[in-house]
């Protein structure tokens, strides 16, 4: 799935915050939740999935999102 495929729910998607790379939380056109963000160990999750760690406050905001 490309980027462009995804909704952006938070920050304003013009790469302000280093080229799209920040932390970032997006909704595919089926409705589920992708979330990016730096690798974290937490703990070691199942195979095939992975743990990645974002700030509470951009998680807030894409909760916030409008129609979402």
């Amino acid at each position: 799935m490309a980027r462009e495929e995804l909704t952006r729910l938070n920050g304003n998607g013009n790469g302000t915050c280093g080229e799209d790379d920040c932390p970032n939380v997006y909704r595919t056109a089926s409705g589920s939740i992708v979330v990016q963000g730096d690798m974290s160990d937490a703990f070691t999750p199942p195979q095939g999935e992975g743990l990645v760690e974002i700030p509470e406050s951009v998680l807030r905001e894409a909760v916030s999102a409008p129609g979402w």
